[in-house]
């Protein structure tokens, strides 16, 4: 009998699939999401600056700096969540707003991928492709809606 590597390559990565799933569940994938969405966003940022002759290094820089500010961001949602939970849990007597704990990342996440995905497709147009109005609207409405559900969890306030 002859080893089959595709069928053992199949069953290791749906065991690598299964494992992260188990363990980080869908907030996982959504960080997943996330990070590949930044590195699309790069790569055809400087697709489009290449095609349009206007690569340069600082704006390169600046774009990564622009990314690791939002991996801050992302970090300060989780701690806050992490802060919440605690409270929510230690101090019974504490009554927040919030329907759960965990709210932070999520929204954050999603109102960052959205305007990844914006910017994408900024960068497509930049690159000559043709971009449907309506795809634009329905991310800017999509960003809108984050925007809604996280000013609705601090009592509508900014």
């Amino acid at each position: 009998m002859e080893f089959d590597w595709m069928r053992a390559l199949k069953g290791a990565l749906a065991t690598v699939i299964g494992a992260f799933s188990a363990f980080w569940g869908w907030l996982g994938w959504l960080v997943v999401a996330w990070a590949a969405l930044m590195a699309l966003d790069y790569a055809t940022g400087t697709a489009a600056a290449l095609k349009g002759g206007a690569w340069r290094s600082q704006t390169a820089r600046e774009g990564i700096w622009h990314k690791t500010g939002e991996v801050v961001v992302v970090l300060v949602a989780a701690l806050g969540d992490t802060v919440l939970a605690t409270v929510v849990r230690q101090l019974p007597v504490v009554e927040l707003s919030m329907p759960q704990t965990g709210l932070l990342v999520p929204l954050v996440l999603v109102w960052y991928a959205l305007t990844e995905l914006g910017s994408i497709v900024e960068n497509a147009a930049a690159m000559g492709a043709p971009i449907p109005g309506w795809l634009r609207k329905l991310l800017a409405l999509g960003k809108d809606a984050v925007d809604g559900a996280g000013n609705g969890l601090g009592g509508g306030a900014v």
